[in-house]
């Protein structure tokens, strides 16, 4: 993820990911039929950086590791992956992952389950790892296309070292798409309002 968790903690979050959720089931490989693939956000639609500017990464197939000490693949097999990731020449990152299923109610399962994962994150972080305590938030809702919903999470470990993340999940049919942003700094630092235009521009733009 694009949240600047050290060593320690990232390795407990990773394992954490990988034994929470519900399983999902897809289709069997090559089931989902074909369509026009889902756009992506460009560098200039991400919340804007004080001091820096946003470089965007090529569209690349696969899921993203950046993701996974929240979010993972575990439980959800043979999805059609793709992400793209972000970045500033400080210390600050994003990425956004779309997800392409079978129907409307397998990407509404789908967005559930990458919601809950991003909801429990926090308590996972700190059933895991007694090195760093973490705090999640809920920024609500966006009404936007089949919805979307912003959430945030704090780390702070035992040497000092804090982190602040925007997490947020959308759907439009029958994709999916998980967008985050982190850096170094605590909730003070979020640019909450600005993450929610960002989201609702990445619903809106994939198709």
């Amino acid at each position: 993820m694009p949240m600047r968790i050290r060593a320690s903690a990232l390795t407990a979050l990773t394992v954490a990911a990988l034994a929470a959720g519900t399983v999902l089931t897809a289709p069997a490989a090559g089931a989902v039929p074909k369509a026009a693939a889902p756009k992506f956000l460009s560098a200039s639609q991400l919340p804007p950086h004080p001091t820096s500017v946003w470089t965007a990464g090529p569209v690349t197939d696969g899921f993203p590791e950046g993701l996974g000490s929240c979010v993972s693949t575990e439980g959800v097999l043979d999805y059609e992956y793709r992400h793209r990731e972000f970045r500033t020449d400080l210390d600050t990152g994003a990425v956004q992952l779309t997800v392409v299923t079978g129907t409307p109610a397998l990407a509404k399962a789908l967005a559930k389950h990458y919601d809950d994962l991003i909801r429990t994150c926090a308590d996972r972080i700190e059933e895991s790892s007694p090195d760093v305590e973490a705090e999640g938030r809920d920024y609500g809702s966006l009404p936007v296309e089949e919805g979307a919903r912003v959430r945030g999470l704090h780390t702070e470990t035992s040497w000092g070292a804090t982190d602040i993340s925007l997490l947020s999940v959308g759907r439009d049919g029958r994709t999916v798409t998980v967008v985050s942003w982190g850096q170094m700094g605590d909730f003070d630092d979020a640019p909450v309002a600005a993450f929610k235009k960002t989201t609702t521009t990445a619903v809106n733009k994939l198709y």
